[in-house]
């Protein structure tokens, strides 16, 4: 076959404007993200102002501001335990202008459970930790039971009153969980937040629960609650003479809840570890630690390819909670 030289001509004339497109493509590109941020960043919040994850948020976006000049605009949406702020999210632009504060409920409980808008690991670009913190299984002062091994024995004695208070399913799987390990028994009493949860710990209309710290340690510190175990690896120190669960005898219960920043999938590598670098050195700031540590929350910082490798092995934690304990929620 023979190819005249025009159509030679015109071949190399198009394959030159092609070559040159895509390298003034991949250069506008490089020198977008070289100079990002150059406009405000909105954090999303998917819980209402004033929470914990609202306050982590805002100490981030104040430190950033101090110590780059970033703009940083708080932006809550509440609902769904947070899953309509992931949801919104995933279906942002992948420009790094829009960032997701995602508590682990909604991201790696949320999913296994409910329908949702979006896959933690395929929806999002994990960006960084920004904290974790461990949980209290708590009665109330006057309960029997003065430790693990006692609450599993009156829960298998008094069927008909092992009751757990529990306001969301970042609870209600640790404490199905706790039951799967030891055999304990229980039935879920619901209730709208960790605090009503504590409040009918101490009236007695609920038998125990496992909850976060800011409300229980205050109680158990009050002498209202006994604090029979603390669910992380090490003891809390808000509450220091608290076992673990290890230490009391349950394996298998190292379980923390945690926060943390994600970008739609899709959002260019320099993007995510620039702001993920950044971040990282606003936690090792001396005072957000503390800040964290006052909050029982134990600044992290994680690499993005750590967290999302941390995220997965939860994801799969609870899906063989939910599968072994036979568990059922509404959407």
């Amino acid at each position: 076959m023979v190819v005249s030289w025009a159509a030679r001509t015109g071949r190399g004339i198009a394959l030159t404007l092609l070559t040159l497109a895509l390298s003034f493509s991949a250069l506008s590109s490089a020198q977008a993200q070289g100079a990002y941020p150059d406009k405000p960043i909105r954090m999303v919040v998917g819980f209402a102002a004033g929470g914990g994850n609202d306050i982590f948020a805002r100490l981030i976006a104040t430190k950033l501001q101090e110590k780059l000049g970033w703009t940083v605009v708080i932006e809550n949406k509440p609902g769904a335990g947070g899953r309509t702020a992931a949801e919104f999210v995933a279906r942002e632009p992948a420009d790094g202008y829009t960032v997701l504060v995602g508590a682990s409920g909604a991201m790696a409980i949320g999913p296994v459970i409910f329908k949702t808008g979006y896959d933690t690991l395929t929806s999002f670009v994990p960006v960084t930790m920004i904290g974790d913190y461990a949980l209290f299984l708590v009665v109330n002062a006057d309960h029997p039971a003065k430790n693990v091994a006692d609450l599993v024995a009156w829960t298998k004695a008094n069927p008909e009153k092992a009751n757990y208070a529990t306001s969301s399913p970042a609870f209600t799987l640790p404490i199905e969980l706790f039951k799967l390990r030891t055999g304990a028994q229980g039935t879920a009493i619901p209730f709208k937040s960790s605090g009503e949860s504590i409040l009918n710990i101490i009236s007695g209309s609920a038998a125990m629960t496992i909850v976060d710290p800011p409300p229980a340690v205050p109680q158990v510190q009050g002498g209202k609650l006994r604090a029979l175990a603390v669910t992380g690896s090490m003891r809390s120190p808000a509450l220091p003479a608290v076992p673990t669960m290890a230490e009391a005898g349950v394996r298998g219960m190292d379980v923390a809840l945690w926060s943390g920043l994600f970008l739609p999938a899709g959002t260019p590598n320099p993007i995510v570890d620039k702001l993920a670098k950044e971040v990282r050195d606003v936690l090792l700031n001396t005072d957000v630690k503390d800040k964290l540590a006052a909050l029982a929350t134990t600044a992290s910082g994680m690499e993005p390819a750590d967290f999302a490798r941390h995220i997965s092995a939860e994801i799969k934690m609870w899906q063989e909670v939910v599968k072994e304990g036979n568990l059922k929620f509404g959407n």
